[in-house]
């Protein structure tokens, strides 16, 4: 018999198996990508360093739908808002991949290389040292949380008889259609407000 013209394994179809493994179930294995491509599981450790290897291969295809150009933008409070948004939809794309890159050291270059671009953002924007990496870190946080509410119901409140939540009921009707839009621009808004404070060392 003679070999398949198109690779059953390479890089590529191994980081698109254990991503869709992901978005369908929370988590992969690596006998589950080998099964779904119809080869060994020894075979697809051939192509990558383990898990660990595709846990990075995973992180470099979710953020490279970044748009690194927004750190190019100016002034850099301005480029670190247009980040943040392109951060959190590339996030918001594959919800259920964040515990799992959010849980495990950053070793991809092209990923590490992106956080070098926004720590020189600061930086350059005059923020000491020891201001940086908090204040990054505090919008991954608010970031990430909002790409996992985008994944969340609308409806996140079931009221019901036996609970008297009227004013909650009320509130809730306000709000309107996109909420989680709505409440990640509200906590943006106020990080960009303490972030300047910072940098004015108020």
């Amino acid at each position: 018999m003679g070999r398949p013209r198109t690779p059953l394994l390479d890089r590529e179809r191994i980081t698109t198996t254990a991503l869709q493994l992901i978005d369908e179930q929370g988590d992969f294995s690596v006998p589950q990508i080998a099964r779904r491509l119809g080869a060994q599981t020894g075979s697809v450790y051939h192509h990558v360093d383990g898990r660990d290897g595709i846990v990075e291969l995973l992180r470099e295809r979710v953020t490279s739908a970044i748009d690194p150009g927004t750190l190019d933008l100016t002034p850099w409070d301005e480029a670190l808002q247009a980040w943040a948004r392109s951060y959190r939809a590339a996030f918001a794309a594959h919800p259920r991949a964040i515990p799992l890159l959010m849980t495990s050291p950053v070793r991809a270059p092209r990923v590490l290389e992106q956080y070098e671009r926004a720590v020189g953002l600061l930086l350059d924007a005059g923020f000491a040292d020891a201001e940086v990496m908090p204040l990054l870190i505090a919008l991954e946080n608010l970031v990430l949380g909002s790409a996992l509410d985008l994944a969340a119901p609308e409806t996140m409140w079931e009221l019901t008889d036996r609970a008297r939540t009227p004013r909650l009921a009320r509130v809730l009707a306000a709000v309107g259609e996109g909420r989680a839009d709505r409440a990640f621009e509200v906590g943006l808004a106020a990080f960009m407000r303490l972030v300047r404070d910072v940098r004015e060392g108020r």
